[in-house]
């Protein structure tokens, strides 16, 4: 897929799934996230650019550490997700961070100016991750550091058929690359292409629970990366992939609905001096 073209699936796509995405994932990806603000040991005071942030779950738990003298920028790449973002941030009366819209492999930021640079679960959709982190590493002061979580193995990732499903059904692939990253150490690699030493990675298994096959098809289809696909398609298609992505989950389902196992990578490294 043309970057471009890959950008603008994204863009409009998670547009789409704003309304959905906190409902659906929010618990889903609670320990991604949890074990990213471990390894981001953050310290009050400190500035600290969240990218991917969507609409700020990790952006607003970081605000917490950071305290009033801290400055948090989330960027975005889904002007809903930017807006959503901004909106809880007036909700919570915060001041000294903002929502803005921005394409990670190009970022309008300086150079040296964050302590902290943090991706939860964004790095996979980038058309061009290695030149998403070298930006990452330029906007960093040195002795920063960077905390990124991605999706693991697909072989570990229960769900990983709804992009097959969906692509069958499309001129072009939704995500192609969605699980590279995700592979041995793979992450490691443009880490080190980039200049970051002391580069520590953690992988964690996990589950993904949904009541019914009726949470299990929001999430997958409604509040994911796949969203502006499926709103074209007509209802017998939208029908006949949930009857596909019901099925190739079935061998998770139990008595309290689905368990469908996952795999997170987090990966910490340092920008020497």
């Amino acid at each position: 897929m043309h970057p471009d073209l890959q950008r603008r699936v994204q863009r409009y796509g998670w547009d789409k799934a704003s309304d959905f995405y906190e409902n659906s994932w929010q618990d889903q990806l609670k320990p991604a996230h949890d074990a990213l603000m471990e390894k981001a040991n953050i310290e009050a005071g400190e500035t600290v650019l969240d990218m991917a942030a969507g609409t700020g779950l990790v952006t607003f738990r970081m605000m917490d550490q950071l305290g009033p003298k801290g400055k948090m920028i989330a960027t975005d790449l889904s002007d809903e997700m930017v807006k959503k973002g901004t909106e809880r941030a007036c909700e919570k009366g915060l001041t000294n961070v903002t929502f803005q819209w921005m394409d990670a492999e190009n970022l309008s930021l300086e150079d040296e100016s964050f302590d902290l640079v943090s991706c939860a679960l964004g790095l996979m959709y980038f058309p061009d991750p290695d030149r998403a982190i070298q930006e990452m590493y330029r906007v960093l002061k040195p002795n920063g550091r960077v905390v990124l979580a991605v999706w693991g193995s697909r072989k570990n990732c229960g769900w990983a058929e709804i992009f097959p499903i969906v692509d069958a059904r499309v001129s072009s692939d939704v995500c192609p690359m969605f699980f590279q990253l995700g592979e041995g150490e793979i992450i490691k690699y443009p880490l080190e292409k980039a200049g970051f030493t002391d580069i520590s990675i953690q992988k964690i298994k996990t589950e993904l629970h949904y009541k019914n096959e009726e949470d299990a098809c929001q999430a997958s289809f409604l509040g994911g990366p796949v969203a502006m696909a499926y709103s074209r398609f007509d209802a017998q298609t939208k029908e006949k992939a949930q009857q596909e992505y019901i099925e190739s989950i079935q061998a998770y389902k139990s008595n309290e609905g689905y368990k469908i196992p996952g795999e997170f990578v987090i990966a910490k490294a340092i920008k020497t001096a």
